[in-house]
Order: C-alpha cells, then sequence, then structure tokens
C-alpha cells in the first residue's frame, strides 16, 4: 500500500479536531482520497435521513432523507466532508429538486465517478411529499 501519510494529507476536515460548518453548499468543500481499487466497480452508499434545507419562498425548514450512491472511479469523496457539505443546506433556500441535483453535481466535480444517484426524500409540507432523483452515468443496479 501506498504511503498513508502522503495519499491522506488532503483530508483537512477529518484531521481537524471542530466541526467549522459552512454557512451555504457554495462554502463547502467535499473533499476526496484515493480509491485503491479502481479497477473494480463497487458501490458506495451514504445516507443521510436527518437532512435540512429552507424553502425558498417561505423561509420555512424542509425536512428529508438524502441517500448519495455511487461508483467509484480514481478517488472516493470521504464521509465528515460530505456531512458538513449537506449540513451546509441548513440555512439555505432551495427548492428540492434544486437541492438533489446540486448535491449531485458537486460530487461528480468533486470525484467524477462512473455512475451516481442522489435520492431525496422529503417531508410533506402542504399535504404533498416530494421525491427527486437525480442520476449521472448508466442506472445503478444491485
Amino acid at each position: 500500500m501506498k504511503n498513508d501519510k502522503k495519499r491522506f494529507s488532503d483530508l483537512t476536515l477529518l484531521k481537524s479536531s471542530e466541526n467549522c460548518y459552512p454557512k451555504s453548499p457554495d462554502k463547502a468543500k467535499l473533499e476526496t482520497f484515493e480509491n485503491l481499487f479502481p479497477n473494480r466497480d463497487y458501490l458506495i452508499t451514504f445516507d443521510c435521513p436527518e437532512f435540512t434545507s429552507l424553502c425558498p419562498v417561505t423561509g420555512q425548514p424542509d425536512f428529508g432523507a438524502i441517500t448519495l450512491r455511487y461508483v467509484p472511479d480514481k478517488i472516493c469523496v470521504e464521509s465528515k466532508s460530505l456531512k458538513l457539505y449537506l449540513f451546509s443546506f441548513r440555512n439555505h433556500n432551495s427548492f428540492h429538486e434544486e437541492v438533489v441535483n446540486t448535491i449531485l453535481d458537486a460530487v461528480i466535480s468533486a470525484c467524477k465517478p462512473r455512475q451516481a444517484e442522489v435520492i431525496g426524500v422529503f417531508r410533506p409540507r402542504g399535504g404533498i411529499a416530494i421525491h427527486v432523483k437525480a442520476t449521472h452515468g448508466e442506472k445503478i443496479d444491485e
């Protein structure tokens, strides 16, 4: 295996003992690390069951669950940076459709996965629940 100290040198958020919560997704940073198995397809799934954002019209909080699933290529997303990134939506005004697509775009930009999907299952407000799924690449099968 490669020198872990060098391999993990860019992971500043994981090394930090404090959590600096970004004020918006634009200020958040998704950190990555080298995939040691780039010749193999495998699925990584992250579940965030307590996602929060704000309605851009009313400013009221929206609650939901976000699931990120992706097949990595050369690099993987580090989980603490993903947690902080998702937390950055807490005070961010955005429609559900925009939230899901923004998260997918950030993951694609950060790690260029072979395949990826982000699923948002948002709690009902006004009697309607919204489910949004955005994908990149071929469909992910299980």
